[in-house]
C-alpha cells in the first residue's frame, strides 16, 4: 500500500495532522493500536482532561472535528483565577474584558479523539488501520517502508511519530531523549463542589505543587493536583471523607466543602525533549517529541500547534515530503517555541515551590502588579489563546 504519510498513533495529535493532510488531498495512513470507547451522554467524565486553546479550537475546526467535540461534551471557560497558597498574590484573566466569549474549553481527551476518529472515516485519502501499529521500519533513498503487528506493510515519503511519550518510532529510530523527572504526579479526579464553578478555572499554587479545578459541563470539576510522588499516591488511597476534606482546605475552600468525588488517579510527571524532532523520512511530533508540566496546561496545545505546522509544510511542499528540507522547516519552527514552553513552565514551578521569604515577597507582589497592568495581563492571556 503506497501513501503520502504514514502516521503511527491516532490519538488527538496524530488524528488532527491526518484530517489535516486528508483534506489537503494527501494520502494518509494511521495506524492505532485501540478505539476509544464510543461516548454516551450518561457516561461518567473521564479522569484525563485537557484545556483546549482558542488556537486548538480553530485547528480542530479546520481538521473537520470541532463540530463532533461540541456535540459530544465540552465546557466553556469565561474566567482564569490564579492565587499563591503563601500570601495574598492573585491574578484573574476575563473573557470579556478582552472581547472573547471564553477563554477556552476544557474536553475529556476521548471527545477530541473521538470526533478526529469520525473526520479521519469521512476523508477518502485516510485511511485508518485499527487496531494495528506499527512493528518495524526501514529507510532508503526515496521512501520508508513499515511493517505493523498484522503483518501488512505500508510504504510513504514520510513516517510521522505521533504516538506518545514512550513513542516505539523514536525508540527504533535511535532518536535521544532530553528527561527531566519532577519527582511529582498529578492526582486527578472528578469532584462535585457545594458551590457553582462559575465557568471559572480555578488554579492554586502552593508549596508543594499547583492544584487546579477544570470546570465541566454538568457542574462538576476536574481536578489536577500536583504533589511529591509519595504525598499523591497516599491520597490515592485516602478515605473519601478525609480526601475531600483536604482537597476543599487545598482550594482555600473557594468552592466550599467537597460533597462527591468519583475514580482517582496519579500519574508521574517528567519533562522530556527529543533531539532531534527529525531524521531521514520522519519526524516526531506531540508527545513523542515532548512532554512539559501540566501547570498551564498546554501539552496537548503544544502537540497540536506541531501538527499544523508539519501539514502546513508538507502541503506547500513542492517536491519530496520526506525530504530533508521541508522537515528542518518543520523543526525550526517548532522547537524554540516547545523549548521556550517547557522551560518556562519548569521555571514557574520552581518559583511557586520555593518556600525562601524573598521568593515569597516577589511572587506575591508579581501577581498583584500583574493584576493590575490590564495591558500586559491580556497580552499574556491573548498568548496562551493562540490569538
Amino acid at each position: 500500500m503506497q501513501y503520502d504519510v504514514i502516521i503511527a498513533g491516532g490519538g488527538m495529535v496524530g488524528s488532527t495532522l491526518a484530517c489535516l493532510l486528508g483534506k489537503a488531498g494527501k494520502r494518509v495512513a494511521v495506524l492505532e493500536a485501540h478505539e476509544p470507547p464510543p461516548f454516551s451522554p450518561a457516561d461518567p467524565y473521564d479522569l484525563r482532561v485537557s484545556a483546549i486553546s482558542r488556537a486548538s479550537q480553530r485547528a480542530l475546526a479546520q481538521a473537520g472535528a470541532w463540530e463532533g467535540v461540541v456535540a459530544r461534551r465540552a465546557c466553556a471557560y469565561e474566567v482564569m483565577q490564579v492565587w499563591d497558597a503563601t500570601g495574598d498574590g492573585e491574578i484573574r484573566f476575563d473573557a470579556a474584558d478582552l472581547g472573547e466569549p471564553d477563554l477556552g474549553h476544557i474536553v475529556e481527551n476521548r471527545m477530541i479523539q473521538l470526533a478526529l476518529l469520525d473526520a479521519i472515516r469521512a476523508l477518502d485519502g485516510v485511511d485508518l488501520y485499527c487496531p494495528d501499529k506499527l512493528a518495524a521500519f526501514t529507510v532508503d533513498e526515496t521512501s520508508v517502508s513499515v511493517t505493523l503487528d498484522s503483518g501488512k506493510t505500508l510504504q510513504a515519503e514520510l513516517l510521522v511519530g505521533a504516538d506518545g511519550a514512550q513513542s516505539k518510532v523514536r525508540q527504533l529510530a535511535g532518536i535521544g531523549l532530553e528527561t527531566n523527572d519532577y519527582g511529582q504526579k498529578g492526582l486527578v479526579c472528578v469532584v462535585q463542589a457545594e458551590l457553582p464553578h462559575q465557568e471559572t478555572a480555578w488554579q492554586r499554587f502552593m508549596p508543594t505543587g499547583p492544584l487546579a479545578f477544570l470546570p465541566l459541563g454538568d457542574g462538576s470539576c476536574s481536578i489536577v493536583w500536583t504533589l511529591p510522588a509519595d504525598r499523591a499516591d497516599a491520597m490515592v488511597q485516602k478515605s473519601e471523607a478525609d480526601f475531600c476534606l483536604e482537597l476543599a482546605a487545598a482550594l482555600d475552600h473557594r468552592l466550599g466543602g467537597i460533597t462527591a468525588v468519583g475514580e482517582r488517579a496519579a500519574f508521574s510527571l517528567r519533562g522530556r525533549h527529543a533531539e532531534p524532532y527529525i531524521q531521514e523520512r520522519l519526524a516526531l511530533v506531540g508527545d513523542a517529541a515532548h512532554t512539559i508540566h501540566p501547570l498551564a496546561g498546554q501539552g496537548v496545545n503544544l502537540g497540536i500547534k506541531d501538527a499544523l505546522e508539519l501539514a502546513n509544510q508538507l502541503v506547500r511542499a513542492s517536491g519530496d515530503l520526506g525530504s530533508e528540507k521541508v522537515l528542518r522547516a518543520y523543526e525550526r519552527a517548532r522547537r524554540g517555541d516547545n523549548v521556550l514552553t517547557q522551560k518556562a513552565m519548569e521555571g514557574f514551578r520552581l518559583l511557586f515551590c520555593n518556600t525562601l521569604t524573598p521568593w515569597k515577597i516577589l511572587r506575591n507582589s508579581g501577581l498583584s502588579i500583574m493584576n493590575r497592568m490590564g495591558f500586559l495581563k491580556y497580552e499574556i492571556a491573548k498568548k496562551a489563546m493562540g490569538i
